[in-house]
Parts: structure tokens; sequence; C-alpha cells
């Protein structure tokens, strides 16, 4: 199972809308208790009929009855031994409390230094194990010139000069002036398969500036020698979709990708730590080769460099658990070969967990995901230098910075609350150049308001100096335009508002942004037709919304008016007209309100529901899927983040009812092929009885096209029709 998501809940949850909180406390399973007289009543007769599994057995009954019989006799004839006895215990944990309070219960030995550390941690304080106790250096001084031959001139054409070093300045400003005035150029092209989607800061009417050809391998990307020759043995050519995105990625794009699955995710962290790691090399050989000739020519010189930002830190990836951290490292590590890794063993024992805690009958996305350590609040720096790697050095001395959302916004602090509360510092991040957001549709899942926290304070002026050399300081840092020049690499599993909006928002790039996806869906529809044994009939209604603001309550008019009252209205009472559905609502303010109307409706008077959310912990959610297939619940409520992080596969489901669409398309099938095609296995349901019934509107487009298909998905929009079927 996988941890608790900390940080509040993602978009939709309380109390805060989108992000819910930002204290990052786990927000998963501590919401109030809803009360109402149904739940009462059922309440009432799990206490007088406990459930097997939360009560001891008869053995150990037996066993504790015993046990308290023997002490009651020993007592009774020996009092004064048994006084003894209870004194010398009440010390013992009096001396053991003591030492707990002044000396932490280790697992293992540690230094002096970790010691000292931990004597300054409060009593109650979780230790971070990412705390670093290192101080801040000043800037790259090595003056020692790298064997690389290739980097002692200059090549015009690599996309690390064109765009940062010495850009066309004609060009470059007729861009920064579309950005300004926001003003974009927008064309579509398809490539290997792919629909492309580029936005062009300011007008370009002749169509001259086209994309990116695709290419056969490694060898027509300028990388450093040191990178060009592991790459080009580990990954001698690309499939066709690395062939589009690396001459993409290597121009500086800010990208958005759109089909990240868990075949080709090697292969996408294969070329964002290529270009990460390639980025660093470059920047640093170059301020170390500077170094060098400054140093040669003395104070009487006139070569005057700008090679530099405010800070070290160059790359930022975002990244939602360290299982995925790990898997970056890994990656990089693989890419440069270093002859030494600094702190490695620290950073095993912290992020790698070779435990396998899943079966191979859960999903292949979901183990992919949780498998490993799933811990979402982390944050690491790693330095490069000629031969080593260094983890979790200061950020202030790193090249690359890995953190969960939750993590870094930590790390960053907040000028709110009292003394305890950490100085807020961001300067490390003033001067990021490659931001890399990795799994961006599972960090939805998590704290979505901490991802857009983080982009707001990129490349914003550093508070302090930090040691920097000012006059090496590159001219579009000074002028402010260090947002126009930086790179944000965004992969996720599909398309949502909330990453169309980051990706328009924060992609201000004056080399233009891209968004990559596949150039038609098939749809989980058409999937479910061809590769599962379940016939169901599959209903999408769609109701009208004046504008997207009024489409939650249009849905559940829409909800109440005409899906609830097909569910009392077949034969019989409206508890047995109800068994067996499922209510599937991916937000959770659309829950909590669906909640209330099954509470409260008086037509739905006899119908007991349960309900598993993100908040609802491991029993509750438990005995409401014991319930639920038992008949004891007609309707069990389940959201969209709590499938999310538990994938359940419910028992007892006859028909299945979309509130709304989930995002994730794995979900539906998920749902209509696992949870019916079960019932009809365990024989509660006859072959080809089972529902669905699907809400949408035209808001909810992205959504519907990859669970229908693109052929289908614009008719189901425009149609005068409201209701389509699929069988």
């Amino acid at each position: 199972m996988p941890s608790k998501p900390r940080g509040g809940a993602r978009r939709g949850g309380p109390p805060r809308g989108r992000g819910g909180k930002a204290n990052g406390k786990r927000s998963h399973g501590g919401g109030p208790k809803f009360d109402n007289v149904r739940v009462a009543d059922i309440d009432e007769v799990e206490d007088q009929e406990p459930e097997q599994d939360e009560s001891p057995s008869e053995d150990e009954s037996e066993d504790d009855a015993s046990g308290s019989e023997e002490e009651e006799e020993q007592t009774n004839s020996r009092p004064y031994l048994a006084l003894m006895q209870s004194l010398s215990k009440e010390s013992e944990v009096q001396a053991k409390r003591r030492k707990l309070d002044h000396q932490p219960q280790e697992a293992k030995p540690r230094s002096k230094s970790d010691q000292a550390e931990a004597e300054t941690v409060e009593e109650g304080e979780e230790r971070d194990i990412d705390h670093v106790d290192e101080p801040e250096e000043g800037p790259e001084a090595d003056i020692v010139a790298d064997d690389d031959e290739d980097d002692e001139i200059p090549d015009a054409s690599d996309p690390f000069e064109t765009h940062l070093v010495s850009p066309d300045q004609d060009g470059l400003q007729k861009r920064l002036k579309g950005i300004q005035a926001n003003e974009w150029t927008q064309s579509h092209t398809e490539q290997n398969g792919w629909r492309l989607i580029r936005n062009l800061p300011g007008e370009d009417s002749s169509g001259t500036t086209t994309l990116p050809t695709p290419i056969p391998g490694p060898s027509s990307l300028n990388l450093k020698t040191r990178l060009a020759e592991t790459v080009s043995r580990k990954r001698p050519t690309f499939d066709k979709l690395e062939q589009v995105l690396y001459p993409l990625t290597f121009a500086y794009n800010d990208l958005l990708f759109c089909a990240r699955t868990t075949k080709n995710a090697e292969n996408l962290r294969r070329m964002a730590c290529l270009h990460s790691v390639n980025h660093v090399f470059k920047t640093r050989d170059r301020v170390i080769k500077n170094n060098a000739k400054l140093a040669k020519q003395g104070d009487n010189g006139d070569f005057e460099p700008r090679d530099q930002g405010f800070t070290r830190p160059k790359v930022l990836m975002i990244l939602p658990t360290r299982s995925s951290a790990t898997k970056m490292v890994d990656m990089i590590c693989s890419l440069c070969e270093p002859e030494q890794q600094e702190n490695r063993k620290r950073f095993d024992d912290s992020y790698v967990d070779k435990e396998i805690k899943f079966s191979a009958d859960r999903p292949e996305d979901f183990r992919d995901l949780f498998e490993g350590n799933d811990d979402d609040m982390f944050r690491i720096g790693i330095k490069f230098t000629r031969k080593t790697i260094k983890y979790f050095s200061q950020f202030y001395n790193s090249d690359i910075l890995l953190a969960s959302p939750l993590g870094l916004r930590m790390a960053i602090g907040s000028e709110e609350g009292g003394k305890k509360q950490k100085k807020m510092d961001y300067d490390f991040l003033s001067s990021i150049e490659v931001v890399v957001v990795d799994q961006a549709d599972a960090l939805l899942m998590q704290n979505w308001e901490h991802v857009e926290y983080i982009m707001e304070h990129l490349n914003l002026q550093p508070r302090e100096a930090h040691d920097c050399d000012f006059s090496r300081v590159r001219e579009w840092y000074l002028d402010k335009q260090a947002p126009h020049f930086r790179q944000t690499v965004v992969l996720s599993a599909f398309n949502t508002p909330e990453l169309a909006e980051l990706h328009r928002r924060f992609g201000r790039n004056w080399a233009g942004r891209v968004r990559a996806q596949p150039a038609a869906y098939a749809g989980a529809v058409e999937e479910l037709g061809s590769t599962t044994l379940v016939k169901a009939k599959q209903t999408f209604s769609r109701f009208e919304a004046a504008s997207a603001a009024a489409d939650p309550d249009a849905r559940f008019e829409y909800f109440a008016s005409a899906v609830v009252p097909s569910l009392t209205k077949r034969s019989g009472s409206s508890a047995a007209a109800a068994a067996g559905t499922l209510v599937f609502v991916p937000s959770y303010l659309d829950f909590v309100r669906v909640r209330n109307h099954l509470a409260t409706a008086p037509a739905l008077a006899g119908v007991t529901f349960g309900v598993v959310s993100e908040y609802t912990d491991l029993a509750g959610a438990s005995r409401a899927r014991s319930h639920f297939a038992a008949g004891r619940h007609q309707v069990l409520l389940y959201t969209e983040r709590a499938h999310h992080f538990r994938r359940y596969a419910l028992r007892g489901v006859r028909r299945i009812v979309f509130y709304g669409l989930p995002d994730n398309p794995v979900f539906y099938r998920d749902l209509v092929a696992g949870c019916l095609a079960r019932s009809e296995q365990d024989l509660s349901l006859e072959p080809g009885r089972g529902s669905v019934r699907a809400l949408f509107s035209k808001f909810d487009l992205l959504k519907l096209e990859r669970v229908v298909g693109s052929k289908r998905v614009g008719r189901m929009i425009r149609e005068r029709g409201d209701t389509f079927d699929f069988v």
C-alpha cells in the first residue's frame, strides 16, 4: 500500500480548493467523520456484529483469559513481590524515557556531526534525513581545463550557444517583444505519428521558422565528448518518439509531452538526464576555461567573460517520490560513469527500497509509481566535479536539484508563521535554466499548488549576493529576462487543464513552446471492446453548462434530476434498485456534495451508502468495501484520488455511474473491465447485465477524447442529441 499523500488534496480538495492545505501534513485519512441517520444505523449494527478480522480470535481470547487468572493468583499469593515488580517496571520505563529524550534510538551508528545535529532537534520532531550541514561555497574557482578538445572552439550551430551564450540579437528582441505583448503564432505539425502544436512568440508571417527535423540517433546531437561516447554505446539509435523529442528538447524549446507510459518512461528519463547533464557540463566547462584565461592574462587583460548566473544550480527536477529520484540518479550515473560517488551509501539508505510491496496482478503504472520508496517529501542536491558526483551537496553548491513539490516548498520556507518557521529562501532557484517535471500526472494527485508556487519563485532576483561575481553574470540575468531563457520540460501520461495552464503561464521561453501528443486517441471504449470479455452497455450523457465556472452546479443538477431517479424507479424498493451501484466522483468537493445529497434526499431514504475517499483511513475503507460487497451498502462513493493511491479491486459492482470522467483513461478501464468482470466471475452479476453511465459536458473535451476516441469526440460534443450508447 503506498504511503498516504502529504501536502493537502488535489484539485478541489478541502479546505482550500485546488491544492488544499499548504502545511505539508499528510491529508489522506484524517478527514472528519460524516454522521447521518443512515450511517448511524449501520454503525449500530457494526457494534453488534463486529467483523472477524477486527476482533481477537477465540484462541487469543482464551490465552488472554488464562493469563489473567494466573497473574491474579500470583498477585494474591505474593502481594509484596508483585508490588516490588510493579515499582521496578515503573522505574525501568522512566529510565528508558529519559534515555530516549537525550539519545534517540539509532538503527546504525552515526558520525559526530550527525549526533550534534540530532541534539538540536526538538523533542517530538522528525529528523530531516535530507538535511545538509555544509558551508556555502563561492563561485567556481577551478582553473583546470578539461580534456575535451572540441570545446576549445565553440560550435556556432550548437543550441547552447545560439540560445544562451550568443543569440541573434535581432531575432531575440523580436521574440521578447512578442512575449511582452502576449502575441504568439501557433502552428500544427505531425512527425512520426505524433502531433506537435507549437507556439512561437511574435508574428511569423513568412512561416520560415520550422520545427527541428527528426534525427536518427545521438550522433546528430551537440554533446560533450565524454557523454557522446557513452550514449552512443548504450543507445546508438533512437525510436520514432525519440527522433521527434530529442531535437525539440536539445533546441531548448519548452515541451509538454502528453503520452508518458511505463514502456517509454526509461527512454524519456534518459533524454531528460542527458540534456540536463550536457547543459551542466557545458556551463561548468565554460566557466573553468574562462577562469584559466583570466588567470593567464592577469589583471591587465581586457577579457571580460559573461558566463554565469547569480547562483550555481542550473537544473531543477521535480519528481513525485524518492523512488523516482533514485531512477533519475541511476540514469545520470549510467551516462556520466563517474569514478567516484561521494555520499552514495547515504543516498541508498535514504532513497532506495528494494522490498517488493505489490504483487504482479496490480496495474503496471501503479507498481511503476509506488514500488520502492514512495515518500513524497524529499530534496537533494547533486554536485559534479571532473571525476566525481557528490550527493547531498548544499543547494548553493549543487548543479542539479531533485525534489518533490512538498520537499522543495518546505525548503523554500514561508514568511508566515512564528519564530520556529524556517526563514524564507529561494535564491538557489534564481539561476535555474532547465526545469524537468517528470510524471506530472502523479504530481496532479499530490498538492498541485506546490508546483505552481515553485514555478512562481524561479528566476527571481536574489535577496543576497551569495559571493556572486556580478562582472561575469550574463546580461539577460541582470535585465530580469531569465524566465524567457529558461526551458521547462513537462512529461505526463495525459494532458489536463492544469498542465495546459502551466505550459502557457510559465512557458515564456523565447525559443517557443511545443505540446506533443498522439496524432489520434483510439479511446478506452475501443480498447475495452477488443481486449476484454466483459460486455456492458456504456451510456454517455451530455449536460449543458454555460461556462466552466457553472459546470459543477450544472453537473450536480443533472445528476440529481436524471441519474438518481433512474436508480430508484426500477421495480421493487429503492434499496433493491440501487444495489451494487458504484458512483465514481473525480473531485473531492463534488464528492462532498453528492454524499450530502444521498444522506438527505427524501427519495433515497431507504438507500444506504458507503464512502471511500482520499480521507478515509484503511479500516474505514475496508469496512465500506466489505459492506458494499455483502449488500449492506447499496451505493459506494469512490473518488479518483482514492483510486490513484489504492487501486482497489471492488466486489459487488453491478453498475457504474461516472459523475465525471477520470483524467486518467486507465482508471476507466480499471473500473469497467476490472469491477464488472470480477462481479461476473463471482456470479453476482449475469454476463452482459452490467451497465455504465458517464456524465460529461463540453468542458470535459480532453477527458472524453481519451475515453471514447478522437473519431467520436467531436460528434458527441456538437450533435443535438445528448445520449450516446456503446456496447
